[in-house]
């Protein structure tokens, strides 16, 4: 009797399990998603809004013209494909939004729901329109993975923290989720930065690298970006941006890799310049 209860509990657990599943754009790799989108997007505009409210945008109008510029033809190239592929749902609630914040950090994050920040520490690194591409991309590519979503799904599990309809405890802890999401994105905290794992840095290469080249930007300029981030970071400890793996030179390789592919997109590109 024992073993048929067991069983009976594996099986609706695996059926709950499943129902979560979904597949990430482009690499077509499931994953579980047990956070609610309209529950995470609240959480994530209102951090986000509360990040501006403590951080110095920039006014350096150059800067902040090419970031906009950049990030609205990610954009643009992501709504695109989205749409071709009866994934435009995915992104619906998206509000897409573009800043500049005045900090010597070597960084830049998306956070759920298209909003998406650059530090100005990481600029002369990008050197141009192209060198940001690769960043903006690749952060871009985190939340169209939903990467943030899967990280913290993952971590309240474990932690026992979802009810059984898959919502966040947020009413019971507040602080913690928004901790959780905040890290989840990327975005440092006091309470440290809970990283994207090695495979979802991967996968987010991966896909940030064909958005950019779906929006007009040479591809190739992907590994030589990471060569200068390699370069600046002098053998010491890793800028916050580079503070998850893939290695330098693994990243760079991989990219290489891939630049067949993305010269394809890039190619056949509407936005091409």
């Amino acid at each position: 009797m024992k073993i048929v209860i067991r069983r009976s509990i594996l099986f609706i657990f695996s059926a709950l399990i499943f129902s979560y599943c979904t597949t990430v754009p482009l690499t077509g790799r499931t994953q579980l998603k047990f956070m609610p989108d309209s529950e995470l997007l609240t959480m994530s505009f209102t951090q986000y809004n509360d990040f501006l409210s403590k951080h110095q945008l920039s006014n350096n109008q150059a800067q902040i013209g090419v970031v906009r510029e950049v990030g609205v033809r990610i954009q643009q190239a992501v709504e695109k494909y989205m749409a071709d592929n009866n994934m435009a749902s995915r992104i619906k609630d998206f509000r897409w939004e573009f800043n500049l914040v005045d900090d010597k950090q070597v960084n830049a994050f998306c956070m759920p729901g298209g909003k998406v920040v650059v530090y100005t520490g990481i600029m002369p690194i990008c050197q141009d329109a192209t060198g940001l591409a690769v960043v903006m991309g690749h952060e871009i590519a985190h939340a169209i993975a939903e990467h943030g979503n899967e990280r913290m799904s993952q971590t309240l599990l474990a932690n026992g923290l979802l009810t059984v309809g898959g919502a966040v405890l947020q009413a019971k802890n507040p602080s913690m989720t928004n901790q959780l999401l905040l890290q989840a994105a990327g975005v440092v905290t006091n309470l440290g930065m809970l990283s994207f794992s090695r495979s979802h840095e991967s996968e987010a290469d991966k896909i940030g690298l064909i958005f950019s080249s779906m929006a007009g930007y040479d591809p190739r300029e992907a590994p030589r970006f990471w060569q200068r981030m390699a370069a600046g970071s002098g053998g010491q400890a890793p800028p916050v941006f580079l503070s998850t793996h893939p290695s330098h030179e693994t990243r760079i390789k991989d990219l290489q890799a891939l630049i067949p592919e993305a010269m394809k997109y890039y190619e056949s590109s509407p936005l091409r310049r």
